[in-house]
């Protein structure tokens, strides 16, 4: 016999207090932005989101919502949503891009990294940096080593470093070249040297020469978002576990490419005519993979355990 007083389970539980449990379990998550979420790294990060930091209630920003540079929309935004992480991908980040616009790589690079990082002063910020801070001609560098950018966009990049690592609670990490598929089709490694090399009619070359440490996309937003949840600070590399040369990285891919006829020849960058390249910026990651919940891969073993990737 049934009384008024038998409890409900969770399967009669009437839909307010369901309803009321939900809005209380939004409102545990904390909003989080992600700059530049059209870019490589950035759209990784915000695809990868509601699995690897189900906590944040990411925002991915593009220019559509607005212009980093417009300090005052910045600022709006910034009071506005109140974000408690901030992950800045976005940059001026091409070689040729800072050098033929050195004072719009310096606003964005530098200039906006600089506000972002006083607004987000008193919560957790995550500045991407690159390992051609390094003039390459050491290689295997650990985040103490000195810093020699031979170029506007590493000076660039190194400047923004130094206001960021001001804040104690901040965080700084260096990558290498990163791969992937992208929304423009155009913004990893993989996807430039694939069009490369369709495009090279006969044969195209590669130095064997210049070394980095090529990592998929996908495996730098997880440990992005470890590092996040671990609270890390400081200056972290993060990159791919197995040093290449531009060579090795293009011989690795071109077996996944059929429709690629195009031969590959090997050349020595400095033979070639053009600026100062930085040879071997190739990290060492040995502090980063202490700390991650899942070490870092080389781009071989990646390649090898994910045959099937559009990669």
């Amino acid at each position: 016999m049934k009384t008024g007083t038998e409890p409900k389970t969770a399967r009669t539980m009437p839909r307010p207090i369901a309803r009321r449990r939900m809005i209380a379990s939004d409102m545990q998550s904390q909003p989080a932005w992600i700059t530049g979420a059209q870019g490589l790294i950035g759209n990784y990060l915000v695809r990868t989101a509601p699995k690897l930091a189900p906590r944040w209630r990411v925002r991915g920003l593009t220019r559509a919502d607005f212009d980093l540079v417009d300090f005052a929309a910045v600022e709006r935004e910034f009071a506005k949503d109140q974000p408690q992480l901030v992950v800045h991908c976005a940059a001026v980040s091409t070689l040729a891009g800072a050098q033929e616009n050195p004072r719009l790589a310096r606003c964005v690079n530098v200039q906006a990294t600089g506000l972002l990082a006083e607004l987000a002063a008193q919560v957790s910020f995550l500045f991407f940096s690159t390992d051609l801070v390094f003039d390459g001609r050491k290689g295997n560098y650990v985040e103490t080593d000195a810093t020699n950018p031979l170029h506007v966009y590493g000076e660039t990049k190194l400047a923004a470093e130094e206001i960021v690592l001001k804040n104690p609670r901040h965080l700084v990490i260096r990558t290498s070249l990163n791969g992937g598929g992208s929304q423009s089709g155009n913004r990893g490694f993989n996807e430039q040297l694939r069009r490369s090399l369709q495009t090279a009619g006969q044969g195209m070359t590669l130095f064997k020469d210049e070394f980095r440490c090529p990592i998929p996309a996908v495996e730098t937003a997880q440990a992005v978002w470890d590092l996040a949840e671990k609270n890390c600070a400081g200056l972290y590399h993060v990159a791919g576990a197995e040093k290449l040369s531009r060579l090795q990285l293009g011989e690795l891919l071109v077996k996944r490419w059929p429709e690629v006829t195009a031969q590959i020849k090997s050349g020595l960058a400095k033979d070639f005519p053009g600026p100062p390249r930085a040879l071997d910026t190739s990290l060492d990651i040995s502090k980063v993979q202490k700390v991650l919940s899942r070490p870092l891969p080389g781009l071989g073993e990646w390649l090898a355990a994910n045959p099937d990737e559009d990669f």
